[in-house]
């Protein structure tokens, strides 16, 4: 008993320690990407290899550009769309995530999540798409770690230049010359809110607008004005 004892405490410590030093190595990348621009993702890696064994040779459409080359439009329908308290809460909207779960309640599925740009920035950058509570509980901690580190004029920039907008399209200016042939800074505001409107499932929106995704970009258009961006 006494050697299980033992073994079960070096398993548990190995277990701990290894933790530690995976958080340890996901902070240092927090830390790096303040001032140095993600070169990939983890979900970019995860659709690379998707493509890679459907077209050989194919690569994903990335390209980065800064937050000043990136339409006013664009980040307020983003913000309009996904994350209107984003200047106001720390990571997680709390009410956005009531109203979430009562909107799932009442329709017996799970319809809506209530996650802040900041969470699904943390979930593209270093996890994946699956869900369970292991990894809402590493997304949450890689949450912290970049609202403690990044201002929010960053955490933006760093979203919409690499937040995936279709089959192998990541980034504003990959998605706005896709869509509509236009670098990111001249997007208007009816473009603007026709991207914004596709991020929750960007490759199942394909490239056409249905009647119902066109009437929502609309109302995203209407709420713009009183977006607040960094």
């Amino acid at each position: 008993m006494k050697r299980l004892a033992r073994a079960a405490g070096w398993t548990l410590a190995a277990a701990a320690t290894a933790l530690l030093l995976y958080q340890g190595w996901i902070f240092a990348h927090v830390l790096w990407w303040t001032n140095n621009d993600p070169t990939s993702t983890r979900f970019m890696r995860i659709q690379q290899a998707e493509l890679a064994q459907r077209r050989p040779g194919a690569r994903i459409d990335h390209r980065w550009v800064p937050y000043e080359r990136i339409s006013i439009h664009l980040k307020r329908a983003v913000v309009a769309a996904e994350d209107d308290n984003f200047l106001a809460h720390g990571g997680f909207d709390w009410d956005g995530i009531q109203r979430a779960i009562e909107r799932n309640r009442e329709r017996g599925a799970r319809a809506a999540g209530g996650s802040t740009i900041t969470q699904q920035l943390a979930k593209n950058l270093f996890l994946t798409p699956s869900r369970s509570y292991v990894r809402k509980a590493q997304e949450a901690a890689i949450t912290v770690m970049i609202e403690s580190t990044w201002s929010k004029r960053r955490i933006l920039e760093v979203y919409l230049n690499v937040v995936e907008w279709g089959d192998g399209v990541f980034g504003a200016e990959a998605a706005a010359q896709h869509y509509f042939g236009l670098s990111a800074d001249r997007l208007g505001p009816a473009e603007a809110a026709r991207l914004a409107v596709k991020l929750p499932n960007p490759r199942g929106y394909g490239t056409r607008f249905s009647p119902r995704l066109a009437n929502h970009a609309e109302r995203v258009r209407a709420r713009m004005i009183h977006s607040r961006v960094p």
